[in-house]
């Protein structure tokens, strides 16, 4: 990865509840031949299994989960401020409907291993995962969570990935 400095994982000393929650960050699945991207801004990062680990939530009904229940990788790759617009198009629109690549000024990168990431980020994170499933209703203590978050049923699956390789912008 051009311009990008590879770092392990538990080197990071990046804020994850800045990264995540405030800057958000891009998810993408697939190989330079199709792949698609959307913007996150719930997740989570730790150790789990004795492994650095991502936590993502994503809807059935976005276009992603297609890649990424096809993939066992994926790439999170967080951008600077000034892409707040970027990540605002690949939030809201849909790569079955348009480029939401090219409509929002990204160039796509391909990692070792066949990745797409984008060369404006300035963090990239390359995840194997290891367990996906459901939001279960009966699992949540407080019935609130549902109706705030899930008022049509349409609950998340949630993929734990091991982080495997991390790149920052030099």
């Amino acid at each position: 990865m051009k311009d990008f400095k590879e770092l392990a994982a538990t080197e990071l000393k990046d804020n994850v509840f800045d990264l995540i929650g405030k800057q958000w960050m891009l998810v993408t699945a697939g190989n330079k031949d199709k792949f698609n991207t959307m913007t996150a801004s719930w997740g989570a990062m730790g150790i789990l299994f004795n492994k650095p680990v991502a936590i993502i939530f994503i809807r059935p009904q976005r276009y992603t989960f297609e890649f990424l229940e096809a993939e066992k990788e994926f790439t999170l790759t967080v951008l600077p401020e000034q892409y707040r617009d970027t990540l605002m198009i690949c939030g809201r629109k849909s790569g079955k409907d348009c480029d939401k690549v090219a409509e929002a000024g990204l160039t796509a990168v391909e990692t070792e291993k066949g990745n797409m990431a984008f060369a404006e980020g300035k963090l990239v994170m390359e995840c194997k995962k290891i367990y996906g499933n459901f939001f279960d209703p009966k699992g949540f203590f407080n019935s609130e969570i549902i109706t705030q978050n899930f008022p049509s049923n349409d609950f998340h699956k949630v993929y734990i990935a091991e982080i495997e390789k991390v790149w920052v912008k030099e």
